[in-house]
Formats: structure tokens, sequence, C-alpha cells
């Protein structure tokens, strides 16, 4: 699980990245807001790449789609977007959890010794 909800974040890094050169056409925004938001929101995709498989990693992944989504509001492409990488966290945790439960299966067989 970790190495596909890790490969989500890591885009959603440099989407959000960009998407703070985008807002920064805003008039109503300043610069330093846009950076200091962006910055933020651009770290934690990072950190929680750390902590994925700790109890909350998945609650905070799913906060942070959910940031993506709200974050429309200033830059309307950011629906569509953060409703992309939304669908991407759940295939990421969903489908992740199902092959490391395959892997902790195929783990528990080789460790059994052989009836013949």
């Amino acid at each position: 699980m970790r190495t596909l909800c890790a490969s989500t974040l890591i885009g959603e890094f440099f989407v959000i990245g960009f998407a703070g050169l985008v807002a920064m056409k805003d008039p109503d925004l300043s610069t330093g807001t846009v950076w200091t938001v962006c910055g933020i929101a651009m770290f934690l995709s990072v950190a929680l790449c750390g902590v994925i498989t700790r109890p909350g990693g998945v609650a905070l992944g799913w906060a942070l789609q959910i940031a993506l989504i709200a974050s429309g509001v200033f830059v309307p492409v950011m629906f569509f977007l953060g409703a992309v990488f939304a669908l991407l966290w759940w295939a990421s945790v969903h489908f992740g959890r199902k092959v490391d439960e395959a892997k902790a299966r195929f783990a528990a067989r080789a460790d059994q010794p052989d009836a013949a």
C-alpha cells in the first residue's frame, strides 16, 4: 500500500505546485499567501509518504484530498484534478491493501513446512 499511496502523494506534490503558479495570477490573492498555503500542502504531501502505514495516515491522506478539491474555489481546474487524485487515492488504498494481504498470505504459505 505504501508504494501506491506514496506515488499518488508525490503526483499531488507537483500538481499543488503548478496550482500555486496558476493561483498567483489571481489579483485577489497575495503571493505570500499562495506560497504559504501551497508550501504547507506540498510539505504535507511529502511527509505523508513516510507515515502512510501508521495509524491515521490514510485519514490524513483523505483530508489532503478534500483540501485539494476545495482549492477549486481559487483555481477552478482543481475541482477536476482534486477529484481525479481522490479517485487515485481511493484506488491506491484499496488495491494497496489487497496487495499487502496477498503478500502476507504468500509469506505465511512460504513459512509452512511442506505436507508432502
